[in-house]
Formats: structure tokens, C-alpha cells, sequence
């Protein structure tokens, strides 16, 4: 799998993970009906799926996906959240990506 299209999928499967637990958040805040626990519980089970379409051993894949669900997640507090990411947060998100790109695109002996 090639550098953009691995990105693609890690970003995907954060997006459905992210989705899969701020439904429910909502709902335990009152700001959402119950009947949002669904599509929450369909989004879960999308994120597992799309891990499990990495080709790599799979704690190689939850490692490297622990670096884009950082970025993910300060793109979410940006865009649904409302609140622009501050200069640390921009630091932090690209720590984590290089780590995720070391991890996972390293070359292998």
C-alpha cells in the first residue's frame, strides 16, 4: 500500500472512531435522542473493519494509527468542535505523525 492511500484509509478509520464515540457523548450530555447510539454503533464497527484492511501485522497498525488519530482528532476540535487548534497542538499532531510514519514506513530488514 502506497504513502496516500494507507494516510487515506488511517484517516477514515478515525473519523469512523471518532464518529462511534462523540454520538454517544452527545447523547450522555443530552445535546442528541437516543436513537443516535446507532449509526455511533455502526461507525464502530466500520472503524474495526478498516483496521482490518491494513495489509501490515496488526500492532504495527494500531501503533501507527495512534499518530493520525492525533491529528484527526485536533482537525475534529477545529471543524465540529469549534475551537482553533493552538501552535502546541499543531506541534503535538505533527510528533505524532512522525512517529506514525517512522512505525509504519520505515524500511523493514
Amino acid at each position: 500500500m502506497n504513502f496516500v492511500t494507507t494516510t487515506a484509509l488511517f484517516a477514515a478509520t478515525a473519523v469512523a472512531e471518532i464518529v462511534g464515540c462523540y454520538l454517544p457523548w452527545l447523547w450522555m450530555k443530552d445535546r442528541a435522542p437516543a436513537w443516535v447510539l446507532l449509526p455511533a454503533a455502526a461507525s464502530l464497527v466500520a472503524f474495526v473493519w478498516l483496521l482490518s484492511l491494513h495489509p501490515t501485522a496488526a500492532g504495527r497498525v494500531y501503533a501507527a494509527y495512534g499518530g493520525v488519530y492525533v491529528g484527526v482528532a485536533v482537525l475534529w476540535l477545529w471543524l465540529v468542535d469549534g475551537e482553533r487548534p493552538h501552535l502546541w497542538d499543531i506541534v503535538g499532531v505533527s510528533v505524532a505523525l512522525a512517529g506514525m510514519a517512522i512505525i509504519l514506513f520505515a524500511p523493514r530488514g
